[in-house]
């Protein structure tokens, strides 16, 4: 259907070149300009499609923000983050579930953790997986003094049940406790909440989004399988990189991106090398650039390491 959109608009451009070149006129050009700047954004639209074809990129997503050095300071970042990524969903008809929260002493969040359900969210969210670094003049200090917070966040698909990733119930830890409720609301009088373990890998997946202890159990494996295929998809790709990848990379750790606030305004993903001086803009949702030149490396990247192998198969 994309396509056959995309060929429409082209055989537009087409007919209103035609009628320019017997009578031009300011009105038929200022359709063409239209229709070109139409037909580029549905083009960049598909060339994004295309890249989003791994195995759970139609998935909705887990989206999970904890709270890293900095106190109160990284708290209050985990909720700007929260609230980045809640306007993104929103501008893109997505909907928002909480899943589990816990607040920060004093300002922000320690952690949340939300479904978003839509069209190839994951997909497009697992560009945000990794460290997230916030400079700037400090809210919460009374000297107005220049602070670094960090913030932790990971992407999860929320996989299809039928997929069956084994997990024996002598690995799982399992706690519960009373839900937090949401300002005091709906708050659980029984202990509903459910905090799992996974023992051999030291996964700790919470949820108490639900009623029942036995709904939010059943989410928290949920997530859990997600996460233990995730380890696994990445490790494949860890080995894979190994070992077509003489060079290797300048390690960062796990830090993918430098939202400076003051003393200038620059947000720089460090693996793409993409830059934005908007930071109001960023914060406000508009993240798809990132989001798009995440994916456009990450392919290159793939297609690198494909005929990298497939030239060492050849030399042997």
């Amino acid at each position: 259907m994309p396509l056959q959109e995309l060929q429409k608009t082209y055989e537009e451009i087409e007919f209103l070149v035609d009628l320019m070149d017997e009578e031009s006129d300011e009105r038929t050009t200022a359709e063409i300009v239209g229709d070109i700047a139409l037909f580029t954004q549905k083009l960049e639209k598909l060339e994004l499609h295309t890249m989003l074809g791994e195995a759970h990129d139609h998935c909705n997503a887990y989206l999970s923000i904890y709270a890293g050095a900095g106190g109160t300071e990284s708290c209050d970042w985990v909720s700007m983050l929260f609230r980045m990524y809640s306007r993104w969903a929103e501008k893109n008809g997505h909907t928002l579930s909480l899943i589990d929260s816990l607040a920060g002493e004093e300002a922000g969040l320690k952690r949340i953790t939300v479904l978003i359900e839509g069209e190839y969210v994951y997909g497009h969210l697992k560009s945000e997986i990794g460290v997230h670094r916030l400079v700037r003049i400090s809210p919460f200090d009374s000297n107005a003094r220049r602070h670094t917070s960090f913030a932790a966040v990971d992407v999860l698909p929320e996989i299809e049940e039928e997929e069956e990733i084994e997990i024996n119930d002598n690995e799982l830890q399992v706690d519960t406790y009373r839900s937090s409720g949401a300002g005091g609301q709906h708050v659980n009088k029984t202990s509903s909440a459910v905090r799992i373990t996974h023992l051999p890998t030291g996964i700790v997946i919470a949820c108490q989004s639900e009623r029942s202890q036995h709904q939010n159990r059943r989410r928290a494996i949920n997530m859990l399988k997600a996460k233990i295929y995730q380890i696994k998809e990445k490790e494949k790709e860890r080995e894979l990189s190994a070992a077509y990848d003489e060079k290797g990379e300048i390690a960062w750790g796990n830090q993918i991106r430098s939202y400076v606030l003051q003393p200038y305004s620059l947000v720089k993903d460090l693996r793409t090398g993409k830059e934005s001086g908007n930071t109001q803009a960023m914060l406000d949702g508009e993240i798809e650039g990132f989001i798009e030149a995440y994916l456009k490396w990450k392919m290159a990247k793939s297609n690198l390491l494909t005929k990298t192998r497939n030239y060492d198969n050849v030399k042997t």
